[in-house]
């Protein structure tokens, strides 16, 4: 303040109008052209050497039409455009020895790749210091990305530092160390609560959320972050205050300030990724020698499997704390089998083999078809707000947001797959926004006043997936190169740790802790999705699953030149029309389980959120057997099973060992529910079955045997050709399946009813229906038993509230020894709801 109020004091030029020089510097400070030319990062870590070069990037300022422009904020115009160009930027990952050199130089992870960033800043007046709406949107043509199988290591490495900043979890608990109980108690109590006395810890539940997703209690510079410690470095060398009051150096000055800076409004920021076309290239190395022994050795790498993807989108819209939505989706993708692996030349060039034989996955559609869907509101759309002079609104309401976009719209959008990351803190005390209340006080009025909430939703469109000799060793192959590395993880798990001194809750506080808490629940869906297992063609797992299962593979692989490929080729196919998988956490389970564990009767609703909850639902799961000719055509699937639908439900108790004093607390939990199975083959079929389960159970055959062509014309028809001799089928069906699984820390059980069972032949007659024979079914009613006709007719139950055929209970103790010194014993019942003699 003392420079300021010098220069208010100093005389000022009569000829000069106010605010011009505020103004000039702000018409000087937005048209700043910056260019940068032979950029160089490095980052280096361990064995890990990760360079980015960039050849130039340039910033300038552009107008309506993103054209180099001289612009300045108006009035009429509160926007301000500028345009970032990056030229020829190129990544390396090497691998460096113990003494610090890179040995051998791996091709680039990506080379001489171009592209442009737009941005558009929105300001509510002129005299505003900060944008209130900041779009950064960047737009890749053509990215091609190359992985070795030394670097793939590297790659994951690098990947799970940046999670690891992103949740501050470096360094967070060390080998060897053991946090003291009492400050770690203490630590969470003063997460939890704030006190209202000092004698006595309030154990209020909803202030304890105030981790790494809503703020955190500690002092100023250790919560700064390091992008704020360095931008404060730089000069405020524009101020856009045109008021006197801020020059008046008096005690109401510094209150006006902090006035301004508690109603300052946290600007809506959108950050968008967009990439035409991607291709990932995964590549396995050899050394070659030189001819001349002190010739330094080269590597040489093997294109083996390629990723491409189609109109790819990443956006990023936050406001503050309160929102943040993270969306990610794109139009199409496919994998393909490039050259040959371990020895087995299956899709060299002199193997003449199709495109579509060596693509193995294809998802959703292409750019030709879809359209520019991916690019829809942002600035390189031309129909987007910004390019036509409208102001954008955003949605920040999480209700708003859910009714919006929805799963049937990101699948509109994009069509292969789509994912919607939503977190919300809204604040229930009605005095304003969160953002300008000091939740950190820890004051009694503001407990239980803030809500949050994760949600993520993924959809993944129609995809065929085909799972073949040279698909599962290629995907296998690239499990075993990323597991090859000795790196220590960047955080481990904290034990878990009982708090000794437990406070006990008074009910008004139980009260408050069960008004809200704070869940992620994450909903995952696959839509018409097409699975093909073929036989084995060659079979080398020997060599891949060891190493998986960490165990060491000493044995070397088999080379062999020769591979001929089995036409026709049989297959299991198998299709679905839905499957969703919804799992649901508490946001900060270790608090709520140190304090509902502490409660003398907890209440079933606290009991119901200290667990991880997880459903599987299944829709139209059928199965049935095809093959493969020479012109890459299938022929029509035979049905094994028909359509049928099933769901599965689990949940795991969070922290356990906090639950040692409450034998009764179920520790995991399951339920499966089956309405109906059937299962339908004749005895071509069931060979046919086993022949593909062998040709991938005998591991260690380099090719298979071609299957027997008498068998294959059995199962597989002529189209429009009757078959002259039809075979019998056998037939199985079970109906209203239920099961339960229940364990605590002393016992085991596990329940369950069957509704029916049936088993049947069905033989074929010349009239050309199909003649039944029952060999197994029940429950059945027997009344006329002594009748020849009663074994020629299929029956069904009484009535749809017949009772179950079978309900059984099952008790196993934890520990045999406290099951025989508490008295423990084993139960077995098994109940029939027909008698033995009525069931055949």
């Amino acid at each position: 303040m003392k420079p300021r109020r010098i220069q208010q004091t100093a005389p000022t030029d009569p000829d000069l109008p106010p605010g011009y020089v505020q103004s000039l510097i702000r018409r000087v400070v937005n048209n700043v052209n910056i260019v940068i030319n032979n950029l160089i990062l490095k980052y280096v870590e361990d064995d890990i050497v990760l360079s980015v070069n960039i050849t130039s990037a340039e910033c300038y300022t552009v107008g309506e039409l993103w054209d180099r422009a001289f612009m300045d904020i108006s009035a009429n115009d509160l926007v301000l455009r500028k345009v970032i160009n990056f030229s020829d930027c190129t990544v390396c990952l090497d691998k460096r020895n113990a003494s610090g050199k890179i040995e051998f130089y791996q091709d680039p992870l990506l080379y001489k790749c171009s592209f442009r960033t737009r941005l558009h800043f929105t300001y509510d007046n002129l005299n505003s210091k900060m944008p209130s709406v900041i779009k950064i949107h960047t737009l890749v043509e053509s990215l091609k990305l190359s992985i070795t199988d030394q670097q793939l290591p590297m790659f994951i490495r690098i990947m799970q530092l940046g999670i690891a900043l992103y949740y501050g979890e470096i360094g967070s608990f060390k080998d060897g160390e053991i946090e003291d109980p009492t400050c770690h108690n203490n630590d969470v109590l003063g997460n939890i609560t704030g006190a209202e006395d000092e004698t006595r810890v309030d154990m209020q539940y909803p202030a304890q959320y105030k981790g790494q997703e809503l703020y955190s209690q500690q002092d100023d510079e250790q919560s700064q972050g390091w992008v704020s410690w360095a931008w404060s470095f730089v000069p405020a060398i524009v101020n856009y205050d045109d008021g006197e009051e801020d020059y008046l150096g008096n005690d109401s000055t510094s209150i006006t300030h902090q006035q301004k800076a508690q109603t300052l409004k946290d600007p809506t920021i959108s950050i968008g990724f967009y990439c035409t076309k991607a291709t990932v290239t995964f590549k396995l190395t050899e050394m070659q020698a030189e001819s001349s022994y002190y010739s330094p050795q080269k590597v040489k790498s093997k294109e083996v499997l390629c990723w491409e993807q189609e109109g790819t989108t990443v956006e990023a819209l936050m406001m503050g704390e309160p929102f943040f939505d993270c969306q990610i989706g794109f139009v199409g993708c496919r994998a393909m089998c490039l050259k040959g692996i371990m020895g087995v030349k299956d899709f060299e060039e002199n193997m003449n083999r199709s495109e579509p034989e060596a693509c193995f996955f294809i998802c959703g559609e292409n750019l030709s078809t879809k359209g520019l869907t991916y690019l829809t509101n942002s600035l390189f759309d031309y129909r987007s707000p910004e390019n036509n002079g409208i102001r954008a609104e955003f949605i920040l309401d999480a209700a708003h947001h859910k009714e919006t976009y929805t799963e049937i719209a990101g699948m509109q959008r994009f069509g292969a797959f789509y994912m919607d990351y939503l977190y919300t803190m809204e604040n229930t005390s009605g005095k304003g926004s969160t953002n300008q209340q000091d939740f950190s006080s820890g004051k009694s009025e503001d407990l239980g006043a803030v809500q949050e909430k994760s949600t993520k939703s993924l959809v993944i469109g129609p995809l065929d997936f085909h799972l073949d000799s040279s698909a599962v060793h290629r995907i296998l192959k690239m499990i075993v190169c990323a597991l090859e590395h000795e790196y220590e993880p960047y955080s481990r798990l904290k034990p878990d740790i009982k708090n000794e001194n437990e406070t006990i809750l008074n009910s008004e506080e139980v009260a408050s802790l069960e008004e809200y808490i704070p869940t992620r629940q994450t909903s995952v869906t696959l839509l018409k999705c097409t699975c093909t297992i073929f036989m084995a063609e060659f079979n080398l797992l020997d060599h891949l699953l060891p190493v998986i299962m960490g165990e060491k593979n000493s044995s070397n692989f088999m080379n062999t030149a020769n591979f001929q490929s089995l036409r026709p080729l049989p297959s299991i196919q198998i299709l679905v029309d839905k499957i969703n998988l919804e799992h649901s956490v508490p946001m900060y389970a270790e608090q709520l389980v140190h304090v509902v564990s502490s409660l003398t009767q907890p209440s079933d609703n606290l009991l119901h959120y200290c667990y991880v909850h997880c459903y599987l639902k299944i829709f139209g799961f059928q199965a049935g057997l095809t093959s493969l000719d020479c012109s890459g055509s299938y022929c029509l699937p035979v049905p094994i099973i028909p359509s049928f639908s099933t769901a599965l439900y689990g949940k795991l108790l969070k922290l356990p060992t906090c639950w040692t004093k409450r034998s009764q607390i179920a520790v995991t939990e399951g339920m499966f529910e089956l309405p109906n199975l059937t299962i339908q083959a004749t005895r071509a079929q069931t060979l046919l079955l086993q022949a593909i389960y062998q040709s991938w159970s005998h591991i260690g055959n380099v090719s298979s045997s071609a299957v027997n062509e008498a068998l294959m014309n059995e199962v597989f028809q002529t189209r429009g050709v009757k078959s002259k001799n039809p075979l019998p089928t056998l037939e199985g069906s079970i109906q209203n399946v239920e099961l339960k699984y229940c364990s605590t820390s002393l016992v085991k059980c596990a329940s369950g009813t069957v509704g029916s069972i049936k088993i049947c032949a069905k033989a074929p007659v010349d009239s050309g229906k199909e003649k039944l024979i029952p060999l197994l079914q029940g429950p059945s009613d027997t009344k006329d038993l002594h009748s020849t006709k009663w074994l020629n007719e299929s029956r069904k139950p009484e009535s749809l509230l017949a009772p179950d055929l079978i309900a059984f209970t099952i008790q196993v103790p934890q520990y045999m020894d406290y099951c025989h010194n508490s008295a423990i014993c084993v139960h077995w019942d098994i109940f029939c709801s027909y008698a033995f003699s009525k069931f055949r």
